[in-house]
């Protein structure tokens, strides 16, 4: 049970009524209410001021309402926003060409949300293994690795090894099945299956509490699926776009996807924008009517989505986020905390695993930081990821990671 006690403001108070009252109790947030984002930083009703340790999920990468992206989003959004692909626009062709070269493609297919951008991998591949591979129609596999997470779909939970995510919505999506993550032993035993269309991973895991496989994990995997042919799918909607230390995350052992999904950064936070990359042995299976989305390719998203590319190369965010995250680990490291068990991460995707007695401990850890002025989130109760945005200074590093080092050690009193 949390031992924590946080006043909260009457006016803060408010919001969070109005939202248990009349919205569903699907999300147990921090009780902070925001109101206001720049760069690194995000405020609160009352007008206090936090560093952003969570960015959205690695969705703000590029900081808060970063100019240049809220600037097209703007200028776009007084031309055109939807046209449906009904009919044509003039952004989808230009953005399409922009991402492909971008990432070293031959097709887009853009959809909205990362869930969306997984299950249209799938498809994919389902549908490449019924015309290329000559797997029997409606046998083909795709292989997921344990403690994934990529969205909470009906598809997505059955790939699931979370009760939380899986418990009383079944029946679940037939074809999927799972290995142990980091074990290449059981992987290519699953993939020796004529049946197996494709491994879908996630070259960090995110969700899991920025669980890094051993070095060489990615390229082993890669062989394997070459050998066996089986399509790689790289799920890098959280480890992608700068966040690691790498534009992608596979890029740090070279390694290039069949299918590459991104998401989240694709829009540095501004609205739902997803991708799903492929050359043409795959993408052209699907024909006129076989998948799509409303929203799906939208001026609107198209403009905002190259703002958001162009920025992070710009700003050279994959480089900060590696010079920055091996400060922070560095530092963190030096604190020699009893209650950090251990501290694990790739660029500024990080986590830091707590022990401590009390099973709350990590909930009650980031309410402390909270109240010091920096928000990050547990995952999976023993666990907190630390992921700022790529904009963040040394300096602010170093500020930051001194106020961990306090609410470490109030943890303990």
């Amino acid at each position: 049970m949390s031992t924590t006690v946080v006043s909260l403001s009457a006016k803060t108070q408010y919001f969070l009524d109005l939202e248990n009252q009349f919205g569903a109790h699907n999300y147990h947030p921090l009780p902070v209410v925001l109101e206001k984002g720049e760069g690194v930083f995000l405020w609160d009703v009352e007008g206090k001021r936090y560093y952003d340790f969570l960015s959205g999920y690695s969705a703000v990468n590029q900081g808060h309402c970063h100019p240049k992206i809220i600037k097209a989003l703007i200028e776009q959004a007084t031309r055109l926003t939807l046209t449906s692909r009904a009919f044509h626009n003039n952004l989808l062709g230009e953005y399409e060409q922009y991402i492909t070269a971008y990432f070293g493609y031959d097709k887009v297919l853009p959809m909205n949300t990362g869930v969306e951008g997984g299950e249209t991998a799938i498809k994919l591949a389902r549908r490449w293994a019924y015309t290329k591979k000559g797997v029997e129609d409606n046998k083909a596999k795709v292989i997921f690795a344990q403690n994934n997470f990529w969205g909470r779909t009906m598809a997505a939970i059955s790939s699931s090894t979370d009760p939380s995510s899986y418990h009383q919505f079944g029946p679940y999506m037939p074809g999927f099945e799972i290995v142990p993550y980091n074990d290449l032993v059981s992987l290519e035993k699953a993939l020796q299956d004529p049946n197996v269309a494709a491994y879908m991973v996630e070259p960090i895991q995110g969700e899991a509490g920025v669980v890094v496989p051993d070095e060489g994990y990615l390229t082993a995997v890669r062989e394997l699926c070459t050998q066996y042919n089986v399509l790689l799918i790289a799920d890098e909607i959280q480890t992608g776009l700068a966040r690691t230390g790498k534009m992608l995350a596979c890029d740090h052992e070279g390694v290039r996807p069949d299918i590459l999904i991104l998401g989240k950064a694709l829009s540095g936070g501004v609205l739902p924008v997803s991708a799903v990359l492929a050359d043409d042995f795959i993408m052209l299976n699907i024909k006129p009517g076989e998948h799509g989305s409303t929203y799906g390719g939208n001026p609107l998203a198209c403009k905002v989505a190259m703002a958001a590319l162009e920025v992070l190369k710009e700003e050279n965010m994959a480089e900060c986020a590696e010079e920055m995250g091996q400060l922070f680990r560095y530092e963190l490291g030096k604190l020699d905390s009893p209650f950090i068990k251990l501290i694990r991460g790739k660029g500024l995707l990080n986590a830091i695993v707590i022990n401590h007695p009390n099973p709350e401990a990590a909930w009650d850890l980031c309410l402390l930081l909270k109240e010091e002025g920096l928000l990050a989130k547990p995952t999976h109760g023993d666990k907190i990821r630390f992921a700022p945005p790529l904009i963040i200074s040394a300096a602010q590093i170093h500020e930051c990671v001194q106020i961990i080092d306090k609410c470490l050690k109030m943890l303990g009193k």
